[in-house]
């Protein structure tokens, strides 16, 4: 059973950045989750990558095997990872394609011949990502009580390490089979994750991951909004001020779509825990460390 949760909504383009800032703020405190609206990115290219997406998750399975995924790019199977392993299931109900960095050469792309304009579309919508996500560490920032420049001042941004999932939930293949979710709990472990769904529902997240019997409560897509949440990294870098807040989707009724970025820092950014996060009374927790 699950009850209905109207997260915060956050406004990228508002003027008053101190008080946008102070929203991020609260709503990292308390949900760890937040709709991020006026983002600047178009819903033409939205729309324009769940279109390739679709194309690409329609092929064969043959087909689309090819493009098995390697250097954590390329294409995963139905039920071939299990995002929480103490269940006893055969996977999860999803299959996805990873793409990161496109400079380093790691990427796999279908042929243009097979999937035109699928790289092109993929890439213009990675590189907008990137401005979207810069803009949204800089308020982070600024709700930490830090400059807004802080993360490009460490060398978080020097050479991102973010990536861009393209994911797609069949449907409800196996109705009888119990434990089985489109994606189940976890937490994500990088910087910031910045999400678009089709208009399916399944997204849930638990506040509380040490109360038992855990409370799961529907995060409702919202047309034109990303959905923002805290990853484990930023956790640690703010002292567990912002909380990397435990989700999963729901196997879904009917075929349903999504789109990850996720936001991480450079390889040799030094993550330790920032000033404005510690005190006598708060030392950090965690000693610093390097993403990679």
């Amino acid at each position: 059973m699950s009850d209905a949760l109207q997260l915060p909504v956050v406004d990228l383009s508002s003027p008053d950045r101190f008080s946008t800032a102070n929203s991020i703020r609260q709503a990292c405190i308390d949900h760890g989750f937040f709709y991020l609206v006026n983002h600047g990115c178009d819903e033409e290219l939205v729309n324009k990558v769940f279109e390739q997406s679709s194309k690409f998750f329609s092929f064969p399975v043959e087909e689309k095997i090819k493009f098995a995924k390697k250097n954590h790019r390329g294409y995963t199977a139905l039920y071939a990872e299990k995002l929480d392993s103490s269940l006893n299931t055969k996977g999860d109900s999803k299959e996805s394609f990873y793409v990161g960095p496109p400079a380093d050469g790691f990427n796999q792309w279908p042929s243009e011949e097979d999937l035109p304009f699928w790289r092109s579309t993929i890439e213009t919508y990675y590189k907008k990502m990137l401005s979207v996500g810069a803009k949204l560490l800089s308020l982070i920032a600024l709700s930490l009580e830090l400059d807004e420049d802080f993360f490009r001042k460490v060398g978080a941004l020097n050479e991102p390490f973010a990536s861009l999932r393209l994911l797609h939930y069949p449907g409800d293949l196996e109705s009888s089979s119990e434990g089985i979710y489109g994606a189940s709990a976890h937490s994500d472990y990088g910087m910031i994750t910045l999400l678009v769904t089709d208009s399916v529902p399944g997204l849930q997240i638990c506040r509380d991951k040490s109360k038992q019997p855990q409370v799961w409560e529907d995060v409702p897509s919202m047309k034109g909004a990303f959905i923002v949440n805290i990853g484990d990294m930023m956790e640690r870098w703010t002292n567990c001020l912002f909380r990397s807040t435990l989700h999963r989707v729901l196997q879904p009724r009917q075929e349903r779509y999504s789109v990850a970025f996720f936001t991480n820092p450079s390889k040799d950014c030094i993550v330790e825990c920032m000033e404005s996060c510690c005190s006598e009374s708060c030392p950090p927790r965690y000693r610093f460390s390097w993403y990679f």
